[in-house]
């Protein structure tokens, strides 16, 4: 869609043609769209791998000594970092192998946000790197 330079209040305008054309897409689903929403409802996610993979994080980090939010509903957890910056505390998890990133950027400084949406077993080997990396601020 095109609204010219010349009318006035082009951007405005613009704006509001394409807030009708977003609300009116909703309202007027693609069929194909409707078919997919309709063969989708009441069906749920399988949440316990989830559940399951949180619990085993969440025991693992705790046991080791992490300081740690269990989350009610998300696939990832906060970490307390073991120094105060938190993009510092990741960078040297790296040095395990270990891919977890800053919370600061999520709200949480402070913190390291760690995902547990892998394999099972691929939680349960990552305990030896996070015991490394524990004890290496142990002096």
């Amino acid at each position: 869609m095109i609204v010219p330079d010349e009318v006035t209040e082009n951007k405005t305008v613009y704006a509001a043609i394409a807030g009708a054309g977003r609300a009116l897409g909703y309202v007027c689903a693609p069929s194909m769209f409707q078919k997919v929403i309709a063969a989708c409802v009441g069906n749920t996610g399988d949440i316990e791998l989830y559940k399951k993979n949180r619990d085993l994080l969440y025991d693992g980090l705790t046991k080791i000594g992490y300081e740690c939010f269990k989350p009610q509903g998300a696939f990832y957890m906060f970490v307390k970092a073991l120094e105060p910056d938190a993009d510092a505390f990741c960078e040297r998890a790296k040095e395990q192998d270990l891919l977890i990133v800053s919370a600061t950027g999520f709200g949480c400084p402070g913190y390291a946000r760690v995902s547990y949406c892998v394999d099972y077993d691929m939680i349960e080997r990552s305990f030896t790197a996070f015991e490394k990396l524990y004890k290496s601020y142990q002096g």
